[in-house]
């Protein structure tokens, strides 16, 4: 329950300020072009150190860098509640991040160790996750209660109880891990592999306002992949790697890990086109647009704990993820089909339940299949990976289905806006036509998911699976 607490707070914290966005913009006189950077500027922290805080997980001891992780969480949540500035808002949005990097690995880490009974075990993955796979939506109900009946600064200082809470808890029901002596962290790889990220996920940011074609544009796409190439040419010759390469050679993890990116990209894209469908095209309140997303969080659950868990011991895993995806997909085409005369009954809230099922049915496996079978010294830096796959996955989704959705509503708006006096509704088609666009994308790189599980990932049941060979497990140290 105290991981459960903590993993919600962090997948919470990537959409709980969404709806509370033009509140926070309006008090602190951010612009348009930066107001992304409260979004970004946390997810891009997070995906970007997570291999560094998986790695902190297994030299410090999991439990001292959970408390810790903590700590920081609450710290910069309550520094980004009291922001005065865009900039000091930015700057705790990324400090969030960098503590949630610490925080997320040793959290998924300690449910591998803790929970080594098959059953149990399923149990365990079935709520985490829920939580990871429902967290998000869950954030805009918590955001817009909180935008429309305290204040925007409150979907920040909620994390606050909610960790002391949970610091508390690991205190009394947590066991550490023992710390390997003698280790150290990979400092060449913490720079090659984190800019390279960055320099991607910021180029995704950029093709926005620049165009795709921008010189700079261009060279931070150019620069994220050198970077991310040499950091692998380094992994293969580091003393003490950050990411051992053998764990994303294993077939399973590596399809995991694909898997859990493609579905995120779709699926973080969907919540910020949807928020503004919601509020701007159907007027729904902060609330009203929090609540709508409870039927999606719901059937994660349902698929997750209900479907998922209960199967998982008796088929295949990618028996589960593939028709998860496809499933998901089929929910974003319905939404495709979205005008700005549809409504919420009829024309949303059944593409949010398949959706909602779709994904729960590709997490739960994703998370449970990636982490088996992994040597304790791997266990942070394995979580990590999954977690750094949900995050960057997230980053560009956002980042790169927002640049479709912008550069498609221009062209029709131009194109259509032949009598200023039709402007607003021709201006309100063009933004539903944005929104289809990018969710057409959104569908094709879900069901691509769907393809790489039922391709790449051949792990038995875990009651039927034999043991791998143990050079394949053992440490990089």
């Amino acid at each position: 329950m105290v991981i459960a607490l903590a993993q919600l707070m962090v997948v919470l914290d990537a959409t709980i300020v969404n709806i509370a966005l033009p509140s926070a913009q309006e008090d602190l006189g951010i612009s348009d072009g930066d107001r992304q950077w409260v979004i970004t500027a946390y997810t891009l922290a997070f995906g970007g150190l997570l291999l560094l805080g998986g790695r902190i997980a297994d030299l410090a001891g999991r439990k001292r860098t959970f408390i810790i992780g903590l700590i920081g969480f609450a710290a910069a949540s309550a520094l980004g509640g009291a922001a005065a500035s865009s900039g000091m808002l930015f700057g705790a949005r990324a400090l969030q991040g960098v503590f949630a990097a610490v925080l997320a690995p040793s959290a998924l880490s300690l449910l591998t160790t803790t929970f080594t009974d098959p059953k149990e075990r399923g149990k365990a993955f079935g709520i985490y996750g829920a939580l990871a796979g429902s967290g998000s939506a869950i954030g805009f109900i918590v955001g817009g209660v909180l935008t429309e009946y305290l204040d925007w600064r409150w979907c920040l200082y909620v994390n606050v109880p909610i960790a002391v809470i949970a610091v508390f808890g690991a205190f009394a029901l947590l066991h550490d891990s023992p710390v390997h002596k003698g280790a150290r962290l990979d400092v060449p790889g913490v720079i090659l592999g984190c800019g390279g990220l960055v320099a991607i996920v910021y180029g995704f940011a950029e093709a926005e306002p620049r165009g795709w074609t921008d010189p700079l544009v261009l060279a931070l796409f150019a620069a994220g992949v050198v970077l991310l190439v040499a950091f692998v040419a380094w992994q293969t010759r580091a003393p003490v790697p950050l990411l051992p390469l053998h764990i994303v050679r294993d077939r399973n993890r590596a399809g995991c890990f694909l898997t859990m990116a493609l579905a995120v990209i779709g699926l973080f894209g969907l919540f910020l086109f949807m928020t503004y469908y919601l509020q701007v095209i159907l007027g729904y309140s902060p609330v009203m647009t929090g609540l709508a997303f409870l039927p999606l969080t719901a059937a994660i659950i349902v698929g997750s704990t209900q479907i998922a868990a209960r199967l998982l011991d008796h088929v295949p895993p990618r028996l589960l993820m593939a028709p998860g995806a496809l499933l998901a997909a089929i929910g974003m085409v319905l939404l495709t089909q979205l005008t700005v005369d549809s409504s919420y009954a009829p024309h949303v809230l059944p593409a949010l339940i398949l959706m909602g099922l779709g994904m729960g049915l590709v997490f739960m496996p994703v998370f449970a299949t990636a982490t088996a079978g992994v040597a304790p010294q791997d266990s942070g830096v394995t979580s990590a990976t999954v977690n750094t796959s949900q995050q960057v996955g997230g980053s560009i989704g956002t980042a790169l289905l927002n640049t479709i959705a912008t550069t498609s509503s221009t062209a029709y708006i131009t194109a259509h806006l032949l009598n200023p006096a039709d402007r607003r509704l021709v201006t309100q088609q063009g933004i539903v036509h944005g929104y289809t666009v990018a969710i057409w994308w959104a569908a094709a790189i879900m069901l691509l998911a769907g393809i790489v599980a039922a391709v790449m990932v051949t792990a038995k049941p875990p009651g039927h699976d034999t043991p791998r060979p143990a050079r394949q497990e053992e440490p990089a140290t």
